[in-house]
């Protein structure tokens, strides 16, 4: 059910993604076609990538959410990482397209050449700030519901979609104002968020996707818990790692090794217990008891 629930709601994001950018970027290129500017088509460009981008995270987030099988039965929380890499790939290319046709109009140096563009360019980037920001809020708010990476990465691809809308305004701002080469200039600024930001989803998802440990504040909690239950006298190892949103977690804990089998396994269950019903990401936990050694 909670799987169920999680597909409906990660879909219905990336559905108003979807249709949100397609329009969004249909009336982007059409102002930057009449208006004859550059930067506004290419942040068409941009916006178009996010109509892929939310496509590749429909798919990742119904992989990840299959249920475990003899061939995986750690389960595929990791797939959806690998759509998170490929979104920040994808957004990675489109950044680098961007500034490469920005630095070869700011190369050629003949600036009173370039096509000075109309009002509508600044209008629709006016909008687009404000479409594209809206749109940032609303599925970074699903991403962290919902605890998903790739929701998270398409939520970060919306944001880079937005600022490039401004360096956009203030490129075809300065465009009007008689400074054509500013426009080129803005395709540039874009091309450094749009690259930030995919560095970042990129290295999240590789974070998630090579076993890193969770956080020391969230391992001394994990710790503090664990002391307080009954039986058990101390901790000889944890350790912990993140399975793309999921976390495993490994501890040794010491009890009285004059304990019978079944008593110190009844400590071990209610350590298992404790963690797994406390912290609803953890998926798995290996508890293994040692017998206590007076220091």
């Amino acid at each position: 059910m909670e799987d169920k629930n999680f597909l409906k709601q990660a879909t219905k994001v990336s559905v108003v993604s979807i249709v949100g950018n397609m329009i969004l970027s249909f009336l982007k290129l059409l102002a930057g076609i009449i208006a004859s500017s550059g930067a506004m088509i290419s942040d068409a460009v941009h916006s178009a990538s996010d109509v892929f981008s939310s496509i590749i995270v429909i798919i990742g987030v119904r992989i990840s959410a299959k249920e475990s099988d003899k061939e995986h039965p750690y389960g595929h929380e990791r797939l959806e990482c690998v759509a998170a890499i490929v979104l920040a790939t994808v957004l990675a290319v489109t950044g680098l397209g961007i500034g490469y046709f920005a630095v070869q109009k700011i190369r050629g140096g003949n600036y009173e050449e370039l096509v000075i563009p109309g009002k509508l360019a600044l209008i629709a980037a006016a909008v687009s700030i404000v479409v594209k920001e809206a749109m940032f809020w609303y599925t970074r708010w699903y991403a962290k519901r919902l605890d998903s990476p790739a929701i998270m990465a398409d939520a970060w691809h919306h944001r880079s979609d937005a600022l490039s809308s401004i360096g956009a305004l203030i490129g075809i701002g300065g465009a009007i104002l008689g400074y054509p080469v500013m426009e080129p200039i803005a395709s540039l600024v874009i091309c450094i968020f749009i690259c930030k930001a995919a560095f970042d989803i990129f290295k999240d998802a590789i974070d998630k996707m090579v076993d890193k440990s969770c956080d020391e504040a969230f391992e001394n909690e994990i710790k503090e818990l664990v002391l307080k239950q009954e039986g058990v006298l101390g901790i000889d190892l944890l350790q912990t790692r993140m399975f793309g949103n999921k976390i495993y977690v490994d501890i040794e804990i010491s009890a009285d090794g004059e304990k019978s089998l079944k008593e110190t396994h009844d400590i071990a269950e209610r350590v298992h217990n404790v963690l797994e019903d406390t912290y609803p990401k953890i998926k798995h936990i290996m508890v293994h008891v040692n017998p206590w050694e007076p220091k």
